[in-house]
């Protein structure tokens, strides 16, 4: 049998995970050898207030509208992490260019850059590594004009790739060598993660971490280093859970927003359908919004490997009396979202 197909509890798990980061040189708290990006909460900096980890949470039926508002919720926390950053990157996720549903709608970002513009006068990127060809994601999905409404520069990282070297874990459990892209590692750089709400057919579910974590390895359209992070079999623990784990040590969002306004059930996070959710999520901890945004799906995140990890480690709680919700009550907001076919298959979801 594979390896990756017999069932590891947590402690196997963390152990492995811990043997990756003490081969990193990263077991206790991220090098900054080449200007590695500290998570939150890192292992050597668990305790942090109960504001770092809060999560504000809106409903409506305007996307712009509750993305202001969510972020209005937490003013001072965003205004924590862009204060400190000399510029901004938002990064969307645009997982199939021509399928609008798969991509963060032009309008969640619109909703960022309306908060963003009066309180910052910090240059502003709007940055993706798509699989598929980001210039042409742009096109499709109105982001060019962006650059003239907000004075921001559209930029896709593929086409010119500035990157640093990582390590990730192939689909033999080796090392890995893989590039990153630099400005997901930069200390300067605010990064923030704008996610879609939508089911994954390998991790379960894909929010603000996995949106960065998957994208900062480097696709240069001849070459694409995204694949290494995939095992050889879909599972619980299947070898991207732990690859998550990793790459978190060096990349970091600054902060989380989740555009939940259309979400997508089924068949993520490229063909799925599209669920009627009309709610915005957005925190200062990406794992405190990937944790709520789980439950609002009607999962538990207990169960999602990479979270449950990351939460071990002291990157950000998990339970939900460690997370502070501020706006629209958490019951008002969950669902029962439809998870692929695989993913009920391998999680024994009915």
């Amino acid at each position: 049998m594979n390896k990756l197909e017999t069932r590891c509890d947590r402690r196997e798990f963390l152990r492995a995970a811990g043997l990756g980061m003490i081969g990193a040189g990263l077991a206790g708290a991220p090098l900054r050898s080449w200007g590695g990006r500290a998570p939150l909460q890192s292992p050597a900096r668990a305790a942090t207030s109960a504001a770092a980890s809060r999560v504000s949470l809106v409903k409506g039926g305007d996307r712009r509208e509750i993305i202001f508002q969510a972020l209005k919720l937490i003013e001072d926390e965003v205004r924590a992490a862009v204060d400190r950053k000399r510029r901004i990157v938002i990064k969307p996720n645009m997982a199939v260019d021509k399928n609008p549903l798969a991509v963060t709608h032009v309008d969640a970002v619109r909703a960022v850059l309306d908060f963003l513009k009066p309180i910052t006068g910090k240059p502003i990127t709007v940055a993706e590594s798509g699989v598929l060809n980001t210039s042409e994601g742009f096109k499709n999905n109105g982001y060019m004009s962006l650059e003239r409404e907000y004075g921001v520069a559209l930029v896709d990282l593929n086409a010119r790739p500035i990157w640093k070297p990582y390590y990730v874990f192939n689909k033999d459990q080796a090392p890995q060598p893989i590039r990153v892209y630099s400005d997901f590692v930069d200390p300067d750089v605010c990064l923030i993660s704008l996610a879609r709400m939508k089911t994954h057919d390998t991790v379960l579910v894909t929010l603000a971490l996995k949106n960065v974590l998957m994208a900062a390895p480097v696709n240069d359209y001849k070459k694409s280093d995204k694949g290494f992070l995939h095992g050889p079999v879909k599972a619980v623990n299947d070898i991207m859970h732990f690859n998550l784990f990793h790459m978190a040590q060096r990349v970091w969002p600054d902060l989380a927003v989740i555009d939940a306004f259309e979400s997508m059930e089924g068949e993520g996070p490229a063909w799925g359908t599209p669920l009627d959710t009309r709610l915005a999520l957005a925190s200062r901890n990406p794992l405190a919004a990937d944790v709520v945004g789980a439950r609002i799906m009607g999962f538990d995140p207990g169960r999602i490997t990479y979270l449950k990890a990351m939460a071990e480690a002291g990157m950000g709680p998990i339970e939900p009396a460690a997370i502070p919700i501020a706006g629209t009550a958490l019951d008002q907001c969950l669902y029962k979202f439809k998870p692929t076919k695989k993913m009920a298959e391998v999680f024994q979801l009915t």
